[in-house]
């Protein structure tokens, strides 16, 4: 297991942010990855776990304590059931299950990170979240001091989030597991409107699963969603915020804000999100309240491509990408009285 101190940080993560790691170990097996937690936790000292960092908001000052990368390889087809270790990239395995002849996760193409980080945020994108097809998930559960292996249900999936979500300082993922589909090569069920419209297929078609990948990957890439060293449009985790989910007085409130603001013929985006509750798009909420794609004149502003991602052009420092979030989120509650939730995890720093 490499170990190496004072270790920067900034380049494990796609923003390209933060300072260096007291200490950072970087694990290849799963033993390696059990050793490492249960020495800091027997000592007590600061854990931060690091698998793609597409994710990651880590402050200038870095993290006082034991970073640990998980670099685990293992990617296990049987049949249809697919076991990934958490450190394979998810991209690639994304792609790999698609030239198996499965589907399942091919709309899933072009999101960084790790397959480990995946049931945490309960990844999803373009009318597929990764809770779907999982089926089992391996953990380091750090209060019993064993592993363990949650079923579907037992990892309490919901909108962009999950039990390991819900109690960050407890489970370290090692593995995840996958029911997939033989659907003769053909994709799952198109379900985004988006995708099905480039496609030129009616929403509940199925096409080649390749071309549903390959589609989702140049939208993605439209919208600087899939990442390239030399595009700063990509120096971003993703989408910075939530959708928004409201109860029923929140949406109507948020209507009778919209009307006002910009009229009654304006209609945002709505969709139903169960138990009387609405989902809006936090897109629409960014761009409506003023801030428009490439907002800022500083080293971190909005990308020239998609209102939701947050960038760094290069010279931004967390502070500058914190005070930009900030400014975002405030003026879409001043504007619509819905707050913001961001997406990423903060490291050493607060939204």
């Amino acid at each position: 297991m490499q170990e190496l101190h004072d270790a920067p940080l900034a380049p494990l993560t796609t923003f390209r942010l933060g300072g260096p790691a007291t200490r950072l170990l970087t694990a290849t097996t799963d033993d390696e990855v059990i050793a490492a937690v249960r020495e800091a936790d027997a000592s007590g000292t600061p854990l931060l776990v690091i698998g793609g960092g597409s994710n990651l908001v880590i402050g200038d000052k870095g993290f006082e304590g034991t970073a640990l990368r998980i670099a685990t390889r293992g990617f296990a087809l049987d049949g249809t059931d697919l076991t990934l270790a958490a450190g394979e990239n998810w991209s690639d395995a994304v792609a790999r299950t698609v030239e198996a002849g499965l589907a399942g996760v091919e709309c899933l193409a072009g999101i960084p990170g790790s397959a480990g980080a995946t049931p945490i945020q309960n990844v999803g994108a373009y009318g597929q979240e990764v809770s779907s097809t999982i089926t089992e998930v391996v953990a380091y559960d750090r209060i019993a001091g064993e592993t363990v292996t949650l079923s579907n249900a037992e990892c309490a999936f919901s909108y962009r989030h999950s039990r390991f979500k819900e109690h960050p300082d407890r489970f370290v993922v090692l593995r995840v597991r996958f029911a997939l589909e033989d659907a003769g090569g053909l994709s799952a069920p198109i379900k985004y409107a988006e995708t099905a419209r480039t496609l030129g297929v009616e929403a509940g078609d199925r096409v080649p699963a390749a071309a549903a990948r390959e589609t989702v990957l140049k939208l993605r890439a439209g919208k600087g969603m899939v990442l390239d060293p030399e595009d700063h449009d990509t120096w971003s985790a993703g989408s910075f915020f939530t959708n928004p989910i409201l109860t029923e007085a929140q949406h109507a409130d948020f209507l009778a804000r919209v009307h006002e603001r910009l009229g009654a013929d304006v209609t945002p985006p709505a969709f139903p999100a169960g138990d009387g509750h609405v989902k809006t798009s936090a897109a629409w909420l960014i761009d409506r309240a003023g801030f428009t794609k490439g907002y800022g004149d500083g080293p971190a502003r909005i990308s020239t491509k998609h209102t939701l991602a947050l960038t760094n052009r290069g010279r931004a420092t967390t502070e500058d990408l914190l005070a930009l979030a900030r400014e975002v989120r405030e003026g879409v509650h001043a504007a619509f009285g819905v707050t913001l939730v961001n997406e990423p995890v903060t490291v050493g720093v607060t939204l």
